[in-house]
């Protein structure tokens, strides 16, 4: 059957516990036919099976456990057989980077990849209605006073390349790893916090239970994050005696992970190769071979698609078409796949005038106070300029004409899916390029000034064209705009050590809780905080510490809120952009895995285990 007109498209809908399936075709009429029943996504519970909260004991003994262990995969010894694997599945991937499987030596976008693949799994993964649900952890729970957190590990977990069984201690070294070096992970201070508090312990109670003191209280977000995959702030469990065989260096390029892939060959800046791991303890893969190939070029993705050369690949909305014109192709349509907002550097307001100065700060840039007194007119101008810049984005028109209408404009960064029920109704940007040109003149541009902007590349739909158009609508109002691309590895050294001065378009997956990204805005100085979205204050260093560390849940939504219109009011960095749906083709010679699709990063594919080949 040839499809014209519109691709048939599957449907994934988040904030429902079902995964929705729909085909659609056109021409002359709908068809609709009905998908068969999903199976039970990675860690949820089957059919039948129990997932109520239970209460986990956890010390001191006189803490309470509340509600957040969730009872969920089944051990090991419940999986059911799975048919051999056979043949290769091939995915196109924009940017694949050196490999680094190794939790002290990995950053993005390889955080992100390890997860996707899945060679690494995390303690925690995320179901359909956007939940923390267990993976390698069965079950967790955390005392009523946030300090102390119990996770209890499935058992009978094998390392790859046969390094035996994952235990408690593994848990413990590999997180420590991830905060090791800090220039690395994104939350490499949170981790440190988390798992190496000198007021707190990590310790194996036995070979599958782990016991955390953070020493102070954590809220729930900043841990979910971490533990949480596939993310750009998520982790994975290697073994911990490979690295003492072999050394981090050796052990990253053969790394000895949990995943349903195990790592067989790589070359940078070409492909990686993966084969099944048979009797996986939590799924066999269909398929007895991976391989992703790096395929920067847009056009060159999209012809391996038509000719079959790739099952699957990362596209732009604009090559829906030929994606369509493709003999039994179809869409994977998953609603609120993500976020993109935008950035704007160099306001690093803690530490000025003494030797802890970061160097991008430059009180010269337009969009940067040289005072950080909220109630300055130095302040207030600064504010008008990053004001005048947001209500010259037409929005709408970015999700109508670049987005074809599959997703929604957004407000700020971490509100994404959230926005209506969370953020006061006048915390919305409106379109106005009369009034932005008025904030300028206000603040003494009335000719404008210059401004960089760089479209960060994180995988999300048309991140490159929406900043594009960004850039002309600055244009219409008067400011010089120079536009660079460059790969998100070299772009993401600059941020760390806060040099970067301009603006960015930012793309983030879907959050658990609003908020979740707030530990972007904390300081270096006061905080250890490793990346950052271009804004340091001492009010924010304030606010968004204390909600990390609230654990009262209605508590922490009055602060999220205070800290939205803090941010709104001044459009100070995070500016949401658009909401997007995530579109994934589906190849002629394999199937939809809806089952399969973990929620908690939607910007690259995920599930590959999976997906099935077309009989």
């Amino acid at each position: 059957m040839r499809f014209r007109g519109k691709p048939t498209t599957i449907i994934v809908t988040l904030f429902t516990m079902s995964l929705l399936l729909g085909l659609l075709a056109a021409c002359g009429g709908t068809s609709q036919t009905e998908a068969p029943a999903a199976a039970p996504a990675a860690g949820q519970p089957a059919a039948g099976q129990q997932s109520a909260a239970t209460a986990i004991p956890t010390a001191p003994p006189a803490a309470t456990p509340v509600a957040a262990a969730v009872a969920t995969a089944a051990p090991p010894a419940a999986a059911m057989a799975e048919e051999k694997p056979q043949g290769t599945l091939t995915v196109g991937q924009k940017e694949l980077g050196p490999f680094m499987g190794h939790p002290s030596l990995t950053g993005n976008p390889q955080i992100f990849l390890l997860q996707t693949a899945p060679i690494g799994e995390s303690l925690l993964t995320v179901s359909s209605d956007l939940k923390p649900i267990g993976m390698l952890a069965h079950s967790w729970g955390v005392s009523e006073d946030g300090t102390t957190w119990t996770f209890r590990l499935n058992e009978g977990v094998q390392f790859h390349k046969g390094y035996g069984e994952m235990t408690a201690e593994d848990v413990i070294w590999g997180m420590r790893q991830f905060g090791a070096d800090g220039s690395k992970h994104p939350r490499a201070s949170n981790m440190r916090g988390i798992w190496e508090n000198p007021d707190g312990h990590a310790k194996a109670i036995d070979d599958y239970t782990v016991e955390v003191n953070t020493g102070e209280p954590w809220s729930e977000v900043p841990v979910n994050e971490i533990l949480t995959s596939a993310g750009g702030g998520g982790t994975w469990i290697v073994s911990k005696k490979q690295t003492e065989e072999l050394g981090a260096e050796e052990a990253n390029g053969q790394i000895a992970g949990t995943g349903s892939w195990n790592l067989v060959e790589f070359r940078t800046g070409e492909f990686w190769r993966m084969e099944a791991v048979e009797d996986h303890w939590r799924k066999t893969p269909h398929f007895a071979e991976l391989i992703f190939r790096e395929i920067p070029e847009e056009s060159s993705r999209v012809a391996g698609f038509q000719t079959g050369n790739l099952d699957t690949t990362l596209i732009a909305f604009d090559s829906l078409p030929l994606v369509e014109e493709v003999e039994g192709a179809e869409i994977m349509r998953i609603n609120g796949g993500g976020e993109a907002a935008l950035t704007f550097y160099g306001q690093y307001y803690v530490g000025i005038g003494t030797e802890d100065q970061q160097p991008g700060y430059d009180p010269d840039l337009p969009w940067v106070s040289s005072n950080p007194d909220l109630n300055s007119e130095e302040w207030k101008n600064a504010a008008k300029v990053r004001n005048a810049l947001s209500l010259a984005i037409d929005r709408q028109g970015i999700v109508d004409t670049l987005l074809q209408g599959y997703g929604s404009p957004a407000v700020l960064w971490d509100f994404g899916q959230y926005e209506d029920d969370w953020l006061p109704p006048e915390l919305r940007w409106e379109f106005n390029p009369e009034q932005a040109k008025q904030l300028l003149a206000e603040a003494g541009y009335p000719d404008g000034f210059n401004i960089t902007l760089t479209p960060a590349l994180r995988g999300a739909p048309v991140e490159v064209e929406a900043c594009e158009a960004i850039a002309t609508m600055w244009g219409e109002i008067g400011v010089d705009v120079k536009f660079q691309t460059l790969p998100y590895t070299t772009l993401r050294p600059s941020l760390i050590a806060r040099n970067y001065q301009g603006s960015t378009c930012h793309a983030g997956g879907i959050r658990l809780e609003p908020g979740q990204g707030f530990s972007g805005m904390l300081s270096q100085l006061h905080h250890q905080a490793v990346w950052n979205r271009g804004v340091e204050h001492p009010w924010l260093d304030e606010k968004v510490a204390e909600h990390m560390a609230e654990v009262d849940t209605e508590a922490r939504r009055t602060l999220a809120i205070e800290i939205a219109t803090f941010m709104f009011e001044n459009a100070l960095t995070g500016v949401g952009l658009y909401n997007f749906d995530s579109l994934w083709p589906v190849g002629p010679r394999i199937q939809p895995w809806a089952e399969g699709v973990r929620y908690r990063d939607l910007r690259n594919i995920n599930g590959y285990e999976y997906i099935r080949p077309r009989g």
